[in-house]
């Protein structure tokens, strides 16, 4: 496909593609309002409803006894950037060439507030920043690049765009609300900074000593006064979100819209965000609107990143654009027929906008997570786990130095600390939800390991992967 540079002609493009792809907007007669709200750094279990006691979470608790709660919702890679790309676009991250980290979303790729906002809807975008007009506005030369090439696109893509953090995301979104034309739907994607690190949310946080430490967590001070800072961020989440409720309910507005939470990546947590293990990719999915969902739904069917984007089109009475590849779970919770995904998918690339000095910088794998086992591929495996965000603090410092003394217990040395990483990890999610017991190799479970394996290849082949694919030929599989 060729890359449109003229920012006039691409928007012409648009109107025109969708307005042939829309095509029921004229018999959508009461289209809801949508309100899409993301944390930031964020995994299955830490809210309340997910079952985690230590959590004071009523807000996103009500919501979802409400609406509908999503186990085994995963996004299309461990990091802000790309996830966020795989979910306003749905497609996948590496389709839609944004595997790297401080990528703006190239102008060709149609996001789904377009096509709302081609089809009568008031569109906005507020909070902590949404990653995709480029991260890192420096040295000098991605300044001049993004501004010569015109590579900032998200002025043009939506109606209203601000920028904050905490309370100002309530105040945005009140503005916001107070500009939507009279008889307009409006969506609003929401972005919270909170629970992403730095962790200072020291008003929220329970007592260190009375939390239960998640299993795969070695119990030291340090990680329990660490932990303890990161249930004070989603507590303090939370709570700016009911604001946003309230807001609601004072216009009248709450009842008639479809709100989504999500998370947008993994926990900057052990073995989360930057991994492609499930505190890196299983991430909190609540849905509410009272018309259409049953209050207290919980499902455990596999739902992807790229899912929210035909979702959200499907409430709207709209078509979703033909190269969208994530599917609509509408139906699902309207208890209608629902095909969803045998497997999604994962990848992982650079991370933030500095050289590659570990694998926290740069890492490149992929992953296929199946109903009960999945595969990841690392692409580098001669190179150790490093953190993503954490790195420098006090906690993993210790842990460190408790390694080097031999102090520090199995599993967490190896997990940790090994010099190299298996290249394929295979992992019993039923049996073995933290992943500990690597299958891969194993003559037992050959014929799984060898069934994802394909499955992810075929996956990377159609989405024109950089990667080597992870079956090769036999000639050389020895």
């Amino acid at each position: 496909m060729k890359i449109i540079r003229s920012t006039a002609s691409f928007y012409s493009c648009v109107v025109l593609l969708l307005i042939h792809t829309s095509s029921t907007f004229a018999s959508a007669p009461d289209r809801p309002n949508i309100l899409l709200i993301l944390s930031d750094d964020h995994s299955v279990p830490y809210l309340g409803c997910y079952g985690n006691p230590d959590l004071k979470t009523p807000n996103l608790n009500e919501m979802a006894s409400e609406g509908a709660l999503f186990q085994r919702a995963y996004t299309t890679a461990p990091q802000c950037v790309p996830s966020r790309a795989g979910i306003l676009s749905g497609r996948s991250t590496v389709d839609v060439r944004m595997t790297r980290f401080s990528a703006p979303l190239p102008a060709d790729i149609i996001t789904f507030p377009e096509v709302l906002r081609e089809n009568g809807y008031y569109t906005g975008i507020c909070g902590r920043s949404y990653h995709l007009d480029g991260s890192g506005r420096k040295p000098e030369i991605t300044i001049e690049t993004f501004d010569k090439y015109n590579l900032q696109t998200f002025r043009h893509r939506v109606d209203y765009l601000n920028q904050g953090t905490g309370m100002k995301v309530v105040s945005q979104f009140q503005e916001f609300l107070s500009r939507v034309p009279e008889g307009k739907p409006f969506f609003m994607w929401a972005n919270f900074s909170d629970p992403h690190r730095i962790f200072n949310a020291t008003d929220y946080e329970p007592d260190p000593d009375k939390i239960t430490l998640p299993t795969g967590f070695p119990d030291t001070e340090k990680v329990r006064e660490d932990l303890a800072g990161h249930y004070g961020e989603i507590e303090r989440l939370d709570y700016h979100i009911g604001l946003l409720f309230d807001e609601m309910k004072k216009r009248g507005e709450l009842d008639n819209t479809v709100i989504v939470f999500m998370g947008d990546n993994g926990a900057a947590l052990f073995r989360g965000k930057g991994t492609l293990y499930e505190a890196g990719l299983n991430v909190p999915l609540i849905v509410r609107f009272p018309e259409k969902i049953k209050a207290g739904s919980v499902y455990q069917d596999l739902i992807s990143g790229e899912d929210i984007a035909p979702t959200l089109l499907d409430f709207a009475s709209l078509n979703p654009l033909p190269e969208m590849t994530g599917i609509s779970f509408k139906p699902l919770m309207e208890n209608k027929k629902y095909e969803g995904h045998p497997y999604v998918f994962a990848e992982r690339g650079p991370h933030g906008s500095g050289l590659p000095t570990s694998t926290g910088a740069f890492d490149l794998g992929r992953c296929i997570v199946g109903e009960r086992y999945k595969l990841i591929y690392r692409a580098i495996w001669q190179l150790p786990y490093h953190p993503v965000d954490f790195a420098g603090l006090p906690m993993w410092k210790e842990l460190q130095q408790m390694a080097l003394d031999g102090e520090l217990e199995e599993p967490w040395k190896s997990l940790y600390f090994s010099t190299e990483r298996p290249m394929f990890g295979l992992y019993d999610l039923e049996k073995d939800p933290n992943e500990l017991n690597n299958l891969a190799g194993s003559v037992e479970f050959e014929k799984i390991e060898e069934k994802l394996k394909e499955a992810l290849h075929e996956w990377m082949i159609l989405n024109k992967d950089y990667l080597p694919l992870p079956v090769p030929p036999s000639y050389i599989r020895k």
